[in-house]
């Protein structure tokens, strides 16, 4: 039945209940629908609880239509509820009402008589130092020695109002809670690395990679499956059926003779060496993260000793991994609903052992591999066990698959997710991509990674493509969203497709040791050092929200920016999507949406060349020349 208050369309949300995310620290617009019937003026709050815990509370206020809206800043990691409170608010109508009557020269003696217990209720909830003040005011307005005036004043002045607007009381109250999950920081905000440490001669070397990392301004060491590889059908180069004695083999070809997923591959080291890679990552100021990849070599142990766990086929085999064109005979995907319960609910406890002997070894960050093929019922619960007693640690989803799944995925409670950035090439189509990930509803639960490349995909612009293509795709993917990563190799401009039709790379390190030349120095290093630098100097490039697109007569030139959410630290990214060609272009800024002034001038300073101008109005001319630079990151003051 429903109450005297009706609470609706609360945000943040999720489609289905689950909790929308948010980070330790982060400043959150709440919002909801409260509608009433009569003309009672209404009272509300936002309160933010972990259980019976009140960590923090703020007022809500009507913006427009029964839209009312609060910025509560949030702290503590884990779950969370928004608890919504309204109430009518009979002072603030009381108010209004002798407010109106004293102007039509009603008589207002019983009303003020009415007020005066209205706070007389509310006093004994004021804070000490404002009680007085209360008290002052309820004296003054039955004082009929005093003026009308004087009992008017009394009883409108705003300090009253403001000591007691923070008191809710126990009126005709409402309340809806709504879960919320609080990540840690880098939940939110966080530059990837992914390394092949087989690559590198193991985890010691890997080690001797890190400085390089984190001297490029790198949160996050992504490695691919550290664990033994099956024989059996094992891919050579180029994912060749004819592996040599010597070929290594697709680290997704889980399990050997060695063990499965919790043993790691002897060539790259030991338990021991690896906690000493993690280590050592932390120590400059990083962290690990494993690949949590379900899919077993056919040598993997869980193969002989749970064959209920895989598909078996008429003629007595196990169903290998495809994704037309592409076969994966080295691969037995895992079947996560065996006919048996009993069967079911062993391998999802064994699926989950997994994160627990790796989590113990000090990691607490997970790309997951290929998680749409997975029941999303799984997730949800392994994701839940897991946070229930580690919630700093974090999921990152690859999944590039139909949206509606992506986004659901994120709902069930990956933290972040792999986007559709890599097949975006267009203004218009970096606009309306971008526009739906920011303000639609998947904003307040879905982030998204951007990631210009991956071991599995060379696309579009790099494929063959100069190293301005390569600047390009860096500048965009790092400042359009908070998180973004990248494959080791990109810094050195490696762009050779293993052919027309294949989006891997020639040569592909997912079947072979690849050895790079560290010491080269034409590369792409000092500007991926300059621009995660300026992504941590810069708090606007922590938001996704705030980002807008502004006008250009080039298609060919992209002009977005970034500010916090209280709309500070403005800055203007301006990028030449034609890396083979300088472009110009007159702009159309929004100066509204910037802080800037529409007639006096204003500051602009190029992040990136370092060069400042100072700009008038709302259409500057700006020219780009990929020779020199990519792109203008300005930050702007006024």
């Amino acid at each position: 039945m429903l109450g005297h208050i009706i609470i609706d369309d609360v945000r943040p949300r999720t489609p289905d209940g689950y909790p929308p995310k948010v980070v330790d620290g982060e400043r959150i617009r709440v919002s909801a629908d409260l509608i009433k019937d009569g003309h009672d003026e209404l009272g509300a709050v936002v309160r933010l609880r972990r259980g019976p815990q009140l960590i923090a509370s703020a007022p809500l206020h009507e913006v427009v239509n029964d839209l009312w809206e609060g910025e509560l800043e949030v702290s503590g990691l884990g779950a969370h509820e928004l608890e919504i409170v309204a109430w009518t608010d009979r002072f603030a109508t009381w108010r209004h009402h002798i407010e109106v009557k004293a102007a039509a020269g009603q008589d207002v003696l019983v009303e003020l008589e009415v007020g005066a217990r209205f706070l007389e209720e509310l006093v004994g909830d004021v804070s000490p130092a404002g009680q007085a003040r209360v008290r002052d005011a309820i004296e003054t307005m039955r004082n009929e020695t005093c003026s009308l005036d004087v009992r008017l004043n009394a009883a409108l002045d705003d300090a009253v109002v403001e000591l007691i607007a923070p008191v809710v009381p126990d009126w005709d109250r409402t309340s809806r809670t709504v879960p919320l999950w609080i990540d840690r920081p880098l939940g939110g905000f966080s530059a990837w690395y992914e390394l092949f440490p087989r690559s590198e001669g193991g985890f010691a070397g890997a080690v001797k990679r890190l400085d390089a990392i984190a001297d490029m301004g790198f949160d996050i060491v992504y490695l691919p499956p550290i664990h033994p590889i099956g024989r059996s059908f094992r891919k050579g180069p180029n994912n060749t059926l004819d592996a040599g004695p010597d070929d290594p083999g697709s680290p997704w070809a889980i399990g050997g003779a060695e063990g499965g997923h919790l043993a790691i591959h002897p060539e790259l080291g030991d338990h021991g060496d690896f906690v000493r890679l993690v280590d050592e990552t932390r120590a400059r100021g990083m962290e690990i993260a494993l690949d949590y990849a379900l899919q077993c070599s056919p040598d993997h142990p869980w193969v002989h000793a749970h064959p209920e766990w895989f598909t078996q086929l008429p003629d007595g085999s196990i169903r290998y991994a495809e994704n037309p064109p592409k076969k994966y005979q080295d691969i037995y995907p895992i079947n996560f609903w065996p006919e048996r319960e009993t069967d079911r609910i062993a391998l999802w406890h064994a699926c989950k052992e997994i994160l627990d002997h790796w989590i113990a070894a000090g990691v607490r960050v997970f790309r997951v591999d290929n998680p749409h093929t997975k029941p999303l019922a799984f997730w949800e619960w392994v994701i839940g066990e897991v946070r229930a007693s580690h919630p700093d640690v974090l999921f990152l989803a690859e999944a590039f698959t139909r949206p509606k799944m992506m986004a659901k995925l994120a709902e069930v409670g990956f933290t972040q997710s792999y986007s559709y950035f890599t097949w975006r090439y267009s203004d218009a189509e970096f606009r309306e991509y971008l526009t739906e990930l920011s303000t639609t509803d998947v904003v307040d639960y879905m982030r998204p990674n951007f990631w210009p490349n991956t071991p599995d995909i060379l696309e579009g612009v790099l494929r063959n493509g100069p190293p301005a293509a390569f600047a390009m795709r860096l500048v965009l993917a790092a400042t359009m969203t908070p998180n973004y990563g990248m494959y080791s190799g990109y810094e050195l401009f490696e762009n050779q497709p293993a052919a027309d039709h294949n989006t891997e790379y020639l040569n592909s390190e997912k079947y072979q040791i690849v050895e790079r030349d560290w010491s080269r120095t034409d590369t792409l290093v000092p500007l991926i050092t300059q621009i995660n630098a300026i992504r941590r100097r810069h708090p606007a490039f922590q938001q996704l929200r705030t980002i807008r697109f502004h006008g250009s007569d080039n298609g060919a030139i992209l002009a977005y920016s970034k500010t916090t959410p209280e709309g500070g630290d403005p800055v203007l990214v301006v990028v030449n999507l034609d890396f083979d060609n300088p472009q110009a272009a007159t702009l159309d800024l929004d100066l509204g949406e910037l802080g800037m002034p529409w007639g006096d001038p204003y500051t602009v300073h190029d992040e990136i060349s370092g060069e400042t101008y100072t700009w008038q109005g709302n259409r500057p001319w700006v020219r780009l020349d990929p020779a020199r630079y990519p792109a203008h990151v300005l930050a702007l003051r006024a």
